[in-house]
């Protein structure tokens, strides 16, 4: 078993993880709640897999997966800002909306065959270093590098700029931004969509650069709900994200290496001719998503934490409190 090649892809599954649960970290910041990450997700998956296969072209299907994404994240935006809705409730129903509609536009595309990926390659000299050139710089997809640009530029953006300073506010204390001239609601229509361009991309990685370009209804894997946990257990900090990501996405893929037949420091592996393990391996990630939701939902673990005070609950203009 080559930990070096189940670490480098890895850091290309978790990549996938990165970008759903940085979209939902800006989401959260807002005070907005998005639990349709999987839906949206899979219209990215879906439209980025539709337009490549038509033109040719997967960044252009990139481009349209994430706007496709975007718009559908508008509707969750609409309910719970505009018309106050419940956030949870909204958020589920949007990755049914978005599971369906991908299901109905996508019918077919499964057997379209296997389109254009965007372009892997190595970064000269970086990828020659011990370990980590080989993990991180080593034949990797131009998405996973965009990955180690976001982060920082994330946490800059969130910690060090005004902007990154109304979003911290309108999800901390709406009233108080509200009442210094800061629009509320029309930034948290703006970071909705920017988490759900992000779910779109998160879809199209899958699609057109960690998969080998294909499409089902189970292309997601249920991958956004375990963004949804990493938000959680990442503290609402895009560095703690990439760490948690690139954990999860190593751990994703030793699951599926280790039911092979492959020798396990020498030994036969248990895990090949036992199915049942394979069963209980698969089930680990998901486990461990609801007990980070399960744990992060009561109040004093969430303040613990630093979740946004904000979060989950509409803001009204004049009401007192947050």
């Amino acid at each position: 078993m080559d930990i070096l090649i189940i670490l480098q892809a890895g850091v290309a599954s978790g990549t996938v993880l990165l970008f759903a649960t940085i979209g939902g970290i800006f989401n959260e910041r807002s005070g907005v709640m998005n639990l349709g990450i999987e839906g949206m997700m899979l219209i990215g998956a879906m439209s980025a897999f539709s337009v490549t296969a038509s033109t040719g072209n997967p960044w252009l299907g990139m481009v349209v997966a994430m706007i496709a994404a975007g718009l559908l994240s508008q509707v969750h935006a609409i309910i719970t800002i505009h018309l106050q809705a419940d956030q949870v409730v909204s958020g589920l129903a949007l990755t049914f909306l978005g599971t369906g509609i991908s299901l109905v536009l996508g019918e077919g595309l499964s057997k379209a065959g296997v389109v254009s990926l965007l372009p892997s390659f190595s970064i000269p000299l970086i990828s020659q270093i011990p370990i980590l050139g080989k993990v991180f710089f080593t034949n990797q997809s131009v998405l996973v590098y965009v990955g180690y640009l976001l982060v920082p530029l994330s946490w800059y953006y969130i910690n060090r700029t005004r902007p990154g300073l109304h979003l911290r506010a309108v999800g901390e204390y709406p009233a108080a931004a509200d009442a210094l001239g800061i629009n509320v609601f029309r930034l948290r229509y703006f970071y909705v969509f920017i988490g759900g361009l992000f779910a779109g991309l998160a879809g199209a990685t899958i699609s057109l650069a960690i998969s080998p370009g294909w499409f089902s209804e189970l292309t997601t894997a249920g991958q956004g709900w375990i963004a949804i946990g990493l938000i959680i257990f990442s503290q609402w900090n895009p560095v703690r994200a990439m760490f948690g990501s690139y954990i999860f996405g190593a751990l994703r893929r030793l699951i599926l290496d280790i039911q092979g037949p492959m020798l396990i420091f020498g030994l036969a592996n248990p895990f090949y001719y036992n199915p049942y393990y394979g069963f209980f391996l698969q089930m680990l990630p998901y486990a461990f998503t609801i007990i980070v939701l399960v744990l992060g939902s009561k109040e004093a673990v969430k303040k613990r934490l630093g979740a946004p005070a904000a979060l989950g609950t509409p803001y009204i203009r004049g009401q007192r409190g947050v």
